[in-house]
Parts: structure tokens; sequence; C-alpha cells
């Protein structure tokens, strides 16, 4: 969600795991990357198992044979060269418009992870210079269209390969939309002759996928936490109970995201002067009669924490993803007697990737979905406990945020039709060959889409409800709710009064709560959330 406006510290690829951190350091924050020595040592290992083989008569698939469904073609020694220009070349079939910067560095960098562990038989000065790629902020054009997520982001990727040979299209640093030959010799780079495999060991992983699925839950864990803020917001606008967050109610049905997001919700609704004024008396015996709110209110943390608690199953499969080593044939080291060796496998699969994306994108729409209720309550006087129609200052001459709630609207129900699983639609490729695809690079791509609704979504509830408290005066919201209004008073958003240009205040609203502007005025106050 942030631009590369500062490079970071610049990152190590190892034969390890890359982390979270580190990939959303390259991706976002234009960190450069540089190989391990561990790394450097795995790659040239692997590289005399291909150089052996290649050397051989037998035919290995990859190496001296064709792709896919043409495999059974023998390639003789002559050719190889051209054999890997032609599969990247030809694989490198992508249409439709350029994906984000951040997409592709990821794509980039989870390829260079795979190539750094030493199951792939690169040649070291091939995976140096998809480093030097990044750490000089030259990226190539990756087109939306192209990838089935099986044989792993075969299109996206070639188009990644395809500059390292210097051709076809690239941005540098600045943006500027140049032959990639071009941007190479800027760079004081050359281009590779691509040898024997590493072809295909640079097109066939789960990397782009794999990327926007991590950026995602980055995303994802801000958004919810801010949810939680918006909701707060609302409950306390709207002079709901904070008596059925409690932890002992939470604790009779242990599901720990929950637990945690209705911490967050008591919390932020603490020293509440809105709250306070229906609270009741345990003194005199009397008490809230808000001891029913609607669902939207009150199980807040119910949809809030399942949607935690599917984020973090998510995360556990990419954190398995990125230990991963993506590519066919495989080099493995001798083990159990056996010499090294290349062997054929399916873990270019992207089903384990594709379900969680889908899954996230369905978590996505529901939280949006609750949202918006929330957000509806405030404008139906029947229902706002005494606030105006819509929040309007003069209601019949003004509409306050009427429509407000209609663009909410607009991107729930889009968001719903986001939610649509894309990995059960498979398509057979390749003359059957491939004939079960986990369409894994499309449901990374609706992620995107949703997590962008989602963060609109909320930003209108934020919004909103920083108008409603501000309508309860003199009664004060609480410091931490109070601290959210203030960054909106302070960003330019007026308070309450006459209609105005509401577009400008809405995008305002969206880029604090992109940004984590929002999360951070709350947890200023109280301390970071769960």
């Amino acid at each position: 969600m942030v631009g590369m406006d500062t490079v970071a510290v610049g990152i190590t690829v190892g034969t390890g795991p890359v982390s979270f951190e580190e990939l959303v350091a390259v991706t976002r924050d234009g960190a450069a990357v540089t190989l391990g020595e561990d790394a450097q040592a795995a790659i040239n290992q692997a590289r005399e198992v291909i150089e052996e083989l290649a050397a051989g008569e037998t035919p290995t698939y990859g190496i001296s044979t064709g792709f896919g469904a043409l495999a059974t073609r023998h390639v003789p020694t002559e050719m190889r060269a051209q054999l890997q220009k032609s599969l990247v070349r030809s694989h490198a079939a992508g249409s439709g418009p350029e994906v984000e910067r951040e997409v592709t560095r990821g794509l980039m960098l989870l390829r260079l992870s795979t190539l750094a562990t030493g199951h792939t038989g690169i040649r070291l000065e091939t995976a140096q210079l998809m480093a030097d790629l990044l750490t000089h902020g030259i990226t190539p054009v990756v087109h939306e269209y192209g990838s089935l997520g099986c044989s792993g982001d075969l299109a996206p990727l070639s188009h990644c390969a395809l500059a390292l040979m210097g051709e076809g299209e690239v941005r540098d640093a600045a943006g500027t939309l140049m032959p990639a030959a071009d941007a190479l010799a800027a760079a004081g780079l050359k281009p590779v002759e691509l040898a024997a495999k590493e072809g295909l060991a640079l097109i066939n992983g789960t990397d782009g996928m794999l990327g926007m699925l991590v950026m995602a839950i980055a995303d994802l864990r801000m958004l919810l936490r801010t949810a939680d803020i918006a909701a707060a917001m609302s409950v306390e606008g709207q002079l709901g109970t904070d008596r059925v967050f409690a932890p002992e109610l939470q604790a009779i049905r242990p599901h720990p995201g929950q637990a945690l997001s209705a911490a967050n919700l008591t919390s932020l609704m603490a020293e509440s002067g809105i709250v306070a004024s229906h609270r009741g008396s345990p003194e005199d015996g009397t008490q809230c009669n808000r001891v029913q709110d609607a669902y939207s209110l009150r199980c807040s943390p119910q949809v809030h924490g399942a949607a935690r608690d599917t984020v973090e199953y998510a995360a556990q499969v990419a954190g398995r993803e990125l230990a991963s080593a993506v590519d066919n044939p495989v080099v493995l080291a001798a083990s159990d007697g056996q010499g090294a060796r290349v062997e054929s496998n399916g873990n270019f699969h992207g089903a384990p990737v594709a379900y969680v994306l889908d899954f996230l994108a369905i978590i996505a729409a529901d939280v949006a979905s609750i949202s918006e209720r929330r957000t509806d309550r405030f404008l139906d006087k029947a229902r706002n406990h005494g606030l105006n129609p819509f929040l309007a200052d003069d209601p019949g001459v003004d509409s306050g945020h009427m429509i407000a709630q209609y663009t909410q609207a607009a991107i729930v129900s889009e968001l719903k039709r986001l939610a649509n699983p894309a990995s059960v639609d498979s398509i057979p490729s390749s003359a059957m060959q491939e004939d079960h695809v986990s369409m894994g690079w499309s449901a990374a791509r609706k992620l995107r889409r949703s997590v962008d609704g989602l963060t609109r979504v909320v930003a209108i509830e934020v919004l909103t409800a920083a108008r409603a408290l501000d309508m309860r005066a003199p009664l004060e919201p609480s410091p931490a709710t109070g601290a959210v209004v203030r960054l909106l008073r302070d960003a330019g958003v007026q308070g309450p009064g006459p209609d105005r240009h509401l577009s400008p205040e809405i995008e305002t609203a969206v880029s604090l709560v992109q940004s984590g502007a929002v999360l951070a005025a709350a947890e200023s106050v109280i301390g970071e959330l769960k």
C-alpha cells in the first residue's frame, strides 16, 4: 500500500526463505538485493549437476527436451541455447494492462529466492543479474493476463526472464518505459545468454501469486485493526454498549481472533463520555438499556475475529510456500546412497496458494459488508438514536452522507462478486498435458481489488462515524476515537456543516486508512492494538 519513495536497507537472499518483512521492503520500499555466500555456493553446486546431465546422451526434461506436450522431442546439443531462448520468448505471451511495480518486484524476488536454494540449476551469473535488476529498480513490463497458476506463473515470469536476455520492455527506477537492453546498458549491466535448463528455471514457479498473497496479508493485518477502530467509533456514535465485548464473554467461545478484536474494541472505547452517558450506575441499580445492539455492532468481534483467524491461516500457507523451492524439474542433492540428480515433480501447481487467496477475498467482502451495515445505521433516523437523518446539517436542504453509503454499497456489491473463487475454474492447456490448473494468479489479482475495496469501505465508515461523534457534542468520545476524529480534521476533513463536495473528503479518509495513519492515531493514545 505504500510507495517506493525511499529506498530501504538492502536484504540478502540466502538458501533460507525470504521473510514477509523482507518481501515488503523490496516490493514497496525499493530495498536493494544481494545474494548470500550460502546461496552462491548452492547455485554453483546445482549447476554442476546440470552441466553433467547436459553433456550426457540420456534425454532429460528441461535440459535436452522440449517442454509441456513437446517434451518427447530430444534436442541436440547445438540447439539447446536456442531452446532456452525460444522457451522464454514464446512464453512471454502476456496481454492487457501492466501490473503494478510492486507485484513484478515481488515476482522477481521470490523467483530469485527459489534460484538461491540450489534446486533449479541456474548459473550464478544469471541469478546475480536478477538481483541486480531489483537493486537498480529495473522492472520488466508484466501484463494482467497470461498465467493459469500452473506450471506456476509462466507468462509473467517469462517477461521477467526476457529482460535478463536484454529483450522486451522495462521501466527504469524513475518509471520511464524503455527497451530492456537500454535500461541494462544505462545501469552498467550485461544481458545473459541462457544456457541449458535456465529458461525453465526462470519461469516455472508460483512467485507472482505468492508475492501478492504476502502483500495482501500485510495489508489485511493492518486493515482489520483499522476495522476495529471503525467499529468502535460506530458502536460509540450509535449509543451502543461495550458490555458485549467483555473478555469473559469471549472466553466461552475461544476463537483467538475474536478475543483480540473484542479486546481492541474495549480499549478503543475506554473512558468514552458518550458511552458513560448511558451506561447506568451500579450504585442505584440502573443499567444501560442497550444490551441488544444490532448484529453489525454487537457481533463485530465475531466477524472481524474470524477474518483475523483466516488471515493467519493464509499466513501459515504463505510461510510454507516461502520456504519452498518451486521448479520442475528440480536438482536433488546426493542422499540415501543416490547421487545428485534431476527429478520431475508437480510442486509448481498453485492450488495451496490459490485456495487461500480466494479465502481472503471472502473475508474482505464480509468485513466490508458489516462495515457498510454499521455506516447505514448512522443515516437512518429510525435507528441512529437522535441524530439528524443522513447526518445532514439541514435535512431536506442537505443530504449529508446519504450518497457516501451508496458508494460503500456499490463497492460491497463488487466485493461479493470478487469473492467467487477463481481456484475452482480450471481450464486444460498444452494439448491436455496440463489438464488441471490452479488459476492462482487470477485469484491474486482479484484479491488486490478486494483489499482496495475494503480499504475504501472502512474509510467511509470512519468518515461517517467521526461526523456522528462530533454531532454527539457536548458528549466527548473516547481518547482513542477522539484522536482519529482529530486526525481527519487536521487533514482538512471538516466537521458537521452544510453539504460540500464529498468525494475529496472520502479520498482523504481512504489515504489515511491506507497509509496506516488512522491506526497510528488510535495507537498513539492507547498503545499497540492486538
